[in-house]
C-alpha cells in the first residue's frame, strides 16, 4: 500500500511540471489515455491493421516511398540498425560528428569494427559541407557517411540536405542518419535527398512514449545489406522486412507504446507534414527570441539553431547546474543542463512535440527569475 501510494504521489508532482527537456517529452491526454489502451495480440489481424496504417503514416513523414520499420527500442539501437544491417568489420566509415550525440553514432560503429574516420566540428557549428566534399576526394573507399541530423545536446541543426546530395556527388558511399531529435519536426525528404538509412525514436517531436524505435531502408541499403558482415540478430532488418508483409512484428513489440504512437502519427498526417515543421519552427523562433529578450545569449548562431531545441549559454558567474536544479525546484519547470564538454556552460529549451506558447514562455520566465535571483545571491 506504502508503495501505490508513493508512486501516485510521485505521478502527481510530476504531473505538474512543465518537462522542457530535449525529450522525452510530455503528452497530451488523449496520447496518455491511448497509453493505457487494453493489449491485444500482436499476432491478430487487429494489430496488422494497425501496423499496415502506421507504416504507411511513417512513409508520408519522411517522404519516402521505400521500407520504413517500427522497432521496439531506444533510438541508440535505431542507430546501432543502421550501422549493422549496411556495414561490415574494417569498412571505412566517415563519422560526422558536432557533438555528444554524433561522437555516439561513431562509437557505435566502432564497437563493431568498422574503420571510423572522424571529421569533428567545433561545438555550436554545423558540418562544413565544402570540407566534407574536400575530404570525400581525398579520402578513398568511404562505404559510409553517418551523421546527427539534429544535434540537441548543443542545439544545432546540421544542413542533411547539403550533406547527402554532396555525399551522393563526390561518392558511392551510403548515407546513414540518426535523426532521433529532429523526425517528426524538420523536414527530412528521404528519397530526395538521397538518404539511405534513418534513425529514430517515439519520445521526441513524434508525441509517444520512449520504446519505438523507427528506420527507413533504401534500395541502396538493401543492396549493401546483401554484404553486410556485422553481426546482428535482434537488429536484423530482414526480419522486420519478411514479418511486416504478414502484418507482424518479429518480436513482442511495446504495445502501449505502438498504441500512442499510431495517434500522434496519424495527427501529424492530418495536419500535415509542411505545417508540423512550419508550426516546430514558428516555436522555436519563439525560444530564442525570449531568451534573448531577457538578455541571454543563444549558444549557436541563429541560422544554425535547432528547431526541436535551443540551447542557451549560461551567464559569467552562474553555475548552470545550479540553475537547471533551482528552475525545477523554485517553478517547476525542467529544462536540460549541458552534455558532455557543454556541462556548466549552456541550458537547454526543448520544444518539440506537444508545444504550447505557455510551455515555452513559463520556462523561459522561471530561467531569467532564476538568474536575477542567483546574481542577487538569493
Amino acid at each position: 500500500m506504502a508503495s501505490q501510494t508513493s508512486n501516485k504521489t510521485t505521478a502527481a508532482r510530476l504531473a505538474g511540471e512543465n518537462l522542457r527537456i530535449p525529450g522525452p517529452v510530455p503528452l497530451p491526454d488523449d496520447i496518455l489515455e491511448a497509453v493505457g489502451t487494453q493489449m491485444m495480440n500482436h499476432r491478430g489481424p487487429e494489430y496488422a491493421d494497425m501496423l499496415a496504417r502506421m507504416t504507411a503514416n511513417l512513409k508520408t513523414v519522411f517522404m519516402t516511398a521505400g521500407d520504413a520499420y517500427f522497432i521496439t527500442s531506444s533510438g541508440t539501437g535505431a542507430m546501432e540498425a543502421a550501422i549493422v544491417n549496411t556495414l561490415s568489420p574494417g569498412d571505412k566509415v566517415l563519422s560526422l560528428t558536432i557533438g555528444f550525440f554524433g561522437d555516439r553514432f561513431g562509437d557505435i560503429a566502432k564497437a563493431y569494427g568498422a574503420n571510423v574516420v572522424a571529421m569533428q566540428f567545433p561545438a555550436g557549428q554545423p558540418v562544413d559541407v565544402f570540407a566534407l566534399k574536400a575530404k570525400l576526394k581525398a579520402e578513398k573507399d568511404v562505404r559510409a557517411v553517418i551523421v546527427t541530423h539534429n544535434e540537441s545536446s548543443t542545439g544545432v541543426a546540421n544542413p542533411l540536405k547539403d550533406i547527402a546530395h554532396a555525399v551522393k556527388e563526390n561518392s558511392g558511399a551510403l548515407v546513414l542518419v540518426d535523426a532521433v531529435s529532429s523526425a517528426a519536426a524538420m523536414p527530412i525528404a528521404v528519397d530526395a535527398w538521397g538518404i539511405d538509412v534513418v534513425a529514430t525514436a517515439s519520445q521526441k517531436a513524434w508525441i509517444a512514449p520512449p520504446g519505438i524505435a523507427m528506420i527507413t531502408f533504401s534500395a541502396g541499403a538493401w543492396k549493401a545489406y546483401q554484404t553486410a558482415r556485422m553481426p546482428k540478430y535482434y537488429y536484423d532488418v530482414a526480419q522486420y522486412r519478411d514479418f511486416l508483409k504478414i502484418g507482424q512484428p518479429p518480436f513482442t513489440p511495446c504495445l502501449p507504446a505502438m498504441y500512442a504512437l499510431e495517434v500522434s502519427l496519424q495527427r501529424i498526417v492530418d495536419e500535415g507534414i509542411e505545417s508540423v515543421f512550419e508550426r516546430h519552427h514558428r516555436t522555436a523562433d519563439r525560444c530564442r527570441n525570449g531568451a534573448e529578450k531577457l538578455g541571454l545569449k543563444l549558444f549557436p548562431e541563429r541560422r544554425f539553431a535547432s528547431d526541436t531545441v535551443t540551447a542557451i549559454r549560461v551567464p559569467d558567474g552562474i553555475d548552470g547546474k545550479a540553475l537547471v536544479a533551482r528552475v525545477r525546484k523554485n517553478y517547476g519547470a525542467v529544462i536540460g543542463g549541458g552534455q558532455g564538454q557543454m556541462t556548466g556552460k549552456i541550458v537547454r529549451v526543448g520544444h518539440m512535440g506537444w508545444v504550447e506558447t505557455n510551455h515555452v514562455d513559463s520556462a523561459l520566465e522561471a530561467i531569467g527569475k532564476s538568474i536575477a535571483a542567483m546574481r542577487a545571491g538569493r
